[in-house]
């Protein structure tokens, strides 16, 4: 048997591997700052990278969810920046630490609930719900907040396990990411969340809930995006209105996109949106090593999607190419 016709099994293989252009970018990347900085390779530089990435990955956790049942959040980044504050809010009204972070974490997930309902029953395009729900949520962090920052909590274990500790932040990334992606790949929910997006139509008259899947997904960011709230301004030592908001909701949406989900719905990756938000985590920091202006890293971002977008959809038609020859 000739040897094209034998190996093409393990590169189609290999290309079904979601994941494999953005690991791969993600390795050069690190490779080409270990080159260009002797201070890029240092425990306390890997520490700077995972505060960059925690928020990011996190957010993004969720997004990735949305994304492929074909809805996205733009208030993720506002419902970030207004848990810290609820949390302040209920410990000065009396609430002991736990409880008010319990509230504040149900009040986030209250949130995405509320998105999901207005998208589901009214009808109202994701983009338009969530976008009104960030300027909502806006204002509400600027009235809380008198437009100031506060001091976090400390003193407490609680504080060490929800950020306050060197490494939790990425820790609580990590298991997340990993808990989601079983979600996503090893669940009926995440099977039913691909229909969702993939062929709404079909799912609907197969009996998959498609309007409860949906808001499952939105009080599923909202929940994550309050808890990455919490974790960084914890770890930083204060709450700051001005913190989160559209920046980190892009931030978040960029990691998914260039780890290979589709904006359209249908398929996509959570650990894909984490090694996208390695890779944005690792050039920032390159770029802040290496002295290049952080002006260029927005070009950096925006080529990055661009050449995303284009590699998953070339290696979608290989992979469908190779597929089909290997079925004649």
């Amino acid at each position: 048997m000739p040897d094209s016709v034998t190996g093409r099994p393990v590169l189609l293989g290999v290309l079904r591997l979601k994941e494999l252009s953005i690991l791969l970018v993600t390795i050069a990347a690190a490779g080409y700052f270990t080159a260009t900085s002797d201070a890029f390779n240092s425990a306390e530089n890997y520490q700077t990278i995972a505060q960059y990435v925690a928020p990011w990955a996190i957010i993004a956790a969720g997004q990735v969810m949305l994304l492929i049942c074909g809805e996205i959040d733009l208030s993720a980044g506002f419902v970030f920046t207004l848990a810290p504050f609820t949390l302040t809010l209920f410990s000065v009204n009396g609430a002991p630490l736990w409880l008010a972070l319990l509230g504040s974490v149900l009040l986030s997930t209250l949130i995405g609930v509320v998105n999901g309902l207005i998208r589901t029953v009214l009808n109202i395009p994701s983009f338009i719900t969530t976008l009104g729900m960030a300027f909502l949520l806006q204002g509400l962090v600027l009235i809380i907040s008198d437009a100031r920052p506060v001091s976090a909590p400390s003193g407490n274990w609680l504080v060490e396990v929800f950020g306050g500790a060197a490494w939790s932040e990425f820790a609580w990334a990590v298991v997340i990411v990993a808990l989601m992606q079983v979600v996503l790949s090893a669940t009926r929910f995440g099977i039913h969340t691909q229909a969702a997006g993939g062929n709404p139509v079909g799912a609907a008259e197969s009996g998959i809930p498609v309007n409860r899947v949906k808001i499952v997904n939105f009080a599923i960011i909202s929940t994550l995006a309050g808890l990455a709230g919490i974790l960084q301004g914890t770890r930083v030592g204060s709450y700051d209105p001005t913190n989160g908001g559209f920046t980190m909701m892009f931030f978040a949406v960029a990691s998914a996109v260039i780890g290979g989900t589709a904006l359209l719905g249908g398929s996509g990756t959570v650990v894909g949106a984490f090694l996208g938000a390695l890779l944005l985590g690792i050039v920032f920091d390159g770029f802040n090593l290496t002295g290049v202006s952080a002006n260029a890293f927005n070009v950096v971002l925006g080529a990055a999607i661009l050449l995303a977008m284009v590699l998953n959809v070339s290696l979608l038609l290989l992979r469908k190419r190779l597929g089909s020859r290997e079925l004649s």
